[in-house]
């Protein structure tokens, strides 16, 4: 057995020009390839060969498939060996590995089994079951039509907790495989067996072999979740799947570009729109896997993320992936209030097209909204904003990229390219940081905590306010939401990207905008934000040294900050004239005192972030 993945990086590593041509005498015609059919022993060249989608056709015999298929059809070898000769042309190694019986199936077939049947049961039950009344209304309403629907295989999973567990089970799908498979889950302190998928309009994910991995869920009504997706198996990891990818992996080297949005509607009202090489993560940002995988099949990309703060710390994150794989980004930005869906549903492909036409690159993007919000205007902010910047430098392979990025820069900046290239090859601390004033506590604790509070419902290896630890950042959010009076005052003094998990992040910044009241939190966070919420609201004990907790947190940022002033300011001697570097001495000076002084008090001491005072879109 030849894994999945080997298959797939062979596949699009091959020549088929170069294969099929050694068989076949091939002249280019256009972006294919003509030649007399070798199945049918045709004089004519009614053969076509196509390098942008890997595909033969002939329109005489209608023999068509890919560079495996010709070699077993051709000259008449297994598939294994197909996949071998390829390699060998490519340079890709195959090794077959032994299954240990001839007929023996891959291990993860029997998830793929029950989760065809599954997206089977929801599509019927979405279009034949009075259960479906209201999603069916609703697909309406969105103005999606039946045939689009059955392309993407919309389905409903129904409100009733027995209704698809009776179903597969009489299929011979037991309940072990439909838990292995995410379907159901056993919530703690529930004995039974529970859908994890009720009242949702159901988008099956398939994974690029078209084989359904997994669900994605979007709830009809209020509540939280919004969108739910299948729970990690063996066949489904989130990280490591784009929504679409099987439908967009040819048309995206027939385009030779792809589109990156961010919800399952962008994807499905740009295919019904013809436009087909288009995916989404299932997340916000892409992941590096899911950057590697777009870059598999092109190199050029387009980003059409929102354009609110959320939005474009997305594309920016994202952009960052597909650089560090050697693509070239644009940036794609619709008018306000609209999403792809939206535009496509009122301007149809040829107003998206001239989106695409507008674009932007996303280093000059980045650079755009940095001189909008005055970054280079003074001393102080410029390093700011070189800090903002180097990150995407750093991540860009093209070196001929890259030096476009720095010679733009050094442009913008003022700033020599032997300074900006010194700064890009360093790794230090400084660079590392996402704020300049963090508490060390916190971050210390942060890197103990990332993994811990990755996912809902593990605990993690916090101090307690009683004790003798230092706070961490865990501990410092969970006090904000049981002593909301704290936040306003905290807030004066901390932005949410001084905070380091992007969970807790991500709740604090909830806090600030719409304070302690569960339902408005819920319905602001992510699905796992809102597991860690849930963690931080039931522990509601040892709270009685609250203000102590966060009295020393400001603490420890009053004394970190004078030290990393003293660096910042030393940073800054790098970019200033004769006349700058006199100021910046006497403010050495000055800090320095305060540093042997002993900093301040906590509270009231000190200025408030610059994080805090604005959190950019940039970060």
């Amino acid at each position: 057995m030849i894994p999945d993945e080997t298959v797939e990086r062979v596949r699009e590593s091959a020549d088929i020009v170069g294969v099929i041509g050694e068989y076949v005498q091939l002249k280019r015609t256009g972006a294919d390839f003509r030649g007399p059919c070798p199945f049918h022993q045709g004089t004519g060249r009614n053969f076509s060969v196509s390098p942008k989608i890997g595909r033969y056709h002939c329109f005489v015999c209608h023999e068509s498939g890919d560079v495996f298929s010709y070699l077993m059809k051709r000259i008449g070898v297994d598939f294994v060996t197909a996949v071998k000769m390829v390699g060998e042309k490519s340079g890709i190694e195959v090794i077959d590995i032994p299954t240990g019986r001839p007929d023996e199936k891959d291990a993860r077939e029997p998830l793929w089994e029950v989760n065809a049947a599954a997206a089977e049961y929801f599509s019927r039950t979405l279009w034949n079951e009075d259960s479906g009344t209201a999603a069916r209304a609703y697909i309406a309403q969105r103005d999606v039509s039946r045939e689009l629907a059955d392309k993407v295989g919309l389905g409903y999973a129904p409100r009733e907790i027995g209704l698809m567990r009776g179903h597969l089970n009489t299929l011979g799908f037991d309940d072990e495989r439909l838990i292995e498979a995410g379907l159901l889950h056993v919530p703690e302190g529930v004995t039974e067996p529970r859908p994890r998928f009720r009242d949702r309009l159901i988008f099956p994910i398939y994974d690029v072999s078209s084989r359904v991995v997994g669900f994605g869920g979007r709830l009809l009504g209020p509540g939280e979740p919004k969108y739910l997706n299948s729970a990690e198996s063996p066949v489904f990891s989130k990280g490591k799947l784009l929504y679409g990818l099987n439908w967009a992996k040819q048309a995206a080297r027939r385009d030779e570009r792809m589109l990156v949005v961010e919800g399952y509607f962008d994807v499905m009202r740009l295919i019904g729109a013809g436009v087909e090489s288009v995916v989404a993560p299932m997340g916000t940002a892409l992941t590096d896997e899911q950057a590697k995988l777009v870059r598999r099949y092109t190199q050029r990309v387009y980003l059409l993320y929102d354009s609110d703060k959320a939005g474009l710390k997305a594309t920016f994150r994202s952009g960052d992936e597909l650089l560090a794989q050697g693509a070239s980004v644009q940036v794609v930005t619709l008018p306000d209030g609209e999403d792809p869906d939206t535009f496509v549903r009122t301007h149809g492909a040829r107003g998206l097209e001239t989106q695409l036409a507008s674009s932007i690159d996303v280093f000059e993007r980045k650079i755009q909204l940095l001189e909008r919000g005055g970054w280079f205007a003074d001393l102080r902010k410029k390093r700011q904003a070189l800090d903002r910047l180097l990150p995407t430098l750093r991540a860009t392979i093209d070196p001929i990229t890259r030096a476009l990025y720095t010679s733009h820069l050094e442009r913008i900046s003022g700033i020599t390219g032997e300074v900006l290239e010194a700064e890009v090859r360093a790794v230090t601390k400084k660079h590392t940081r996402s704020a300049p004033f963090v508490p060390q506590a916190i971050r210390e604790a942060s890197i103990r905590e990332s993994d811990t509070n990755r996912r809902p419902g593990r605990s993690s290896n916090r101090t307690t306010p009683g004790s003798s630890g230092r706070p961490t950042e865990r501990e410092f959010v969970r006090v904000l939401l049981h002593r909301p009076w704290l936040i306003e005052k905290v807030s004066e003094r901390l932005g949410p990207t001084d905070i380091l998990n992007p969970l807790l992040r991500n709740i604090f910044r909830s806090l600030i905008n719409v304070g302690s009241d569960m339902g408005q939190l819920v319905a602001e966070l992510d699905e796992d934000s809102i597991g860690i919420l849930q963690e931080l609201h039931a522990e509601s004990a040892g709270l009685d040294s609250a203000e102590t907790t966060i009295q020393g947190v400001f603490k420890q940022i009053n004394e970190l900050q004078v030290r990393e002033e003293l660096e910042e300011l030393k940073n800054l001697s790098v970019l200033a004239s004769a006349d700058e570097k006199t100021a910046l001495l006497q403010q050495i000076v000055e800090l320095s005192a305060l540093r042997r002084a002993g900093g301040g008090k906590g509270w009231n001491v000190g200025r408030r972030s610059a994080h805090a005072e604005d959190e950019k879109n940039t970060t």
